[in-house]
């Protein structure tokens, strides 16, 4: 069987960190900033780990 090739698409939304988690931007931090809080921006900068359901799934993607 061939090798899984890597969904690029996929390979610029996610990171895995040195620990195995994966890791993925929040939405909502594009545009339309003015309107919302500046706690709001700030916690949507930050990344968070894909939830527990959906590992499975961005591992296939990544070739993982």
């Amino acid at each position: 069987m061939p090798k899984m090739k890597t969904d690029r698409g996929a390979a610029k939304r996610f990171k895995v960190t040195g620990t195995g988690r994966i890791r993925r931007r929040r939405a909502f931090r594009r545009h339309l900033l003015e309107k919302k809080p500046s706690r709001r921006t700030r916690r949507l900068a930050r990344d968070v780990d894909v939830d527990k359901g959906d590992v499975r799934q961005v591992k296939r993607l990544l070739g993982i």
